[in-house]
């Protein structure tokens, strides 16, 4: 058993961690973003007041077209001056409707017969808009779905010089160290029905890579692709109670700190 745990304990610090010359905010060993995507009830009832009372700051991919971001703009107006992000998740959140599973998404927001002109030209509209809401004129941008083709090519990759950073699913990889970190293709975490041990178990890992745990929920013990309430409280504490060893922020702030440390290579 005791050289099983020293096995372990080299293993851990034999991982080369950190590009060279590169190092979190007050030398923390990884980067959290807690993202929250598309304009839900639970997340204003249940996420926004557990992460209020542990002083943390998120980022919100908001829906414009949603009916919870209708009703409730002011609260959405709140959640920003509180200084959590609202990120781009272009103006009409379109998914490519020829994808299996997808009999859901209207005819009028698929995204595959759309060029890449189009939806340029729509989620520089959704900037605007939320700046309007903001005030702010730089923020982090994910794709609806993970979608990245329109009917001339992949738009995505043309918006890099938009967005600090960006969270997609096709074509994106787990950074083994911030030496294979690229800002604009930082895979999409989307956690579902998971404990929150599996959750903190993701966040360690993140430090063993000194890299960066992201996290990309949807429901928070309510609506869909949902996270109970506990599981979420577990993460939030744990983060909580390790406030030296991890730096959670929005995720445009993490992409800017990557950005302006040229150390990390992309």
């Amino acid at each position: 058993m005791f050289k099983q745990v020293l096995g372990a304990l080299l293993a851990m610090v034999a991982v080369p961690a950190l590009a060279d010359g590169f190092s979190w905010p007050e030398g923390r060993k990884a980067a959290v973003s807690l993202g929250y995507d598309d304009a839900l009830d639970s997340q204003l009832d249940n996420a926004i007041p557990a992460l209020d009372r542990y002083g943390f700051k998120a980022t919100f991919y908001v829906a414009l077209p949603s009916q919870v971001m209708q009703r409730r703009l002011e609260e959405w107006r709140a959640v920003a001056a509180n200084g959590h992000e609202l990120g781009n998740h272009s103006l009409f959140h379109q998914c490519d409707k020829s994808q299996p599973g997808r009999d859901w998404v209207p005819a009028h927001q698929d995204l595959h017969p759309m060029t890449i002109a189009q939806i340029h030209d729509q989620i520089l509209a959704a900037n605007t808009l939320l700046q309007a809401l903001d005030g702010r004129s730089e923020r982090s941008f994910t794709s609806p779905c993970g979608d990245r083709m329109v009917s001339d090519g992949d738009y995505v990759d043309g918006l890099r010089e938009v967005f600090p950073g960006m969270k997609v699913i096709a074509g994106a990889h787990e950074a083994r160290s911030m030496a294979d970190f690229d800002r604009h293709a930082v895979p999409v975490n989307a956690p579902v029905g998971v404990s929150g041990a599996e959750l903190i178990a993701q966040v360690e890992e993140a430090a063993r890579r000194g890299t960066l745990a992201t996290f990309t929920f949807h429901g928070i013990g309510g609506d869909h692709m949902s996270v109970s309430v506990q599981a979420h409280e577990e993460l939030l504490a744990y983060l909580a109670a390790n406030r030296d060893r991890y730096w959670v922020a929005p995720f445009v702030d993490i992409a800017r700190w990557v950005r302006d440390h040229p150390s990390a290579q992309r």
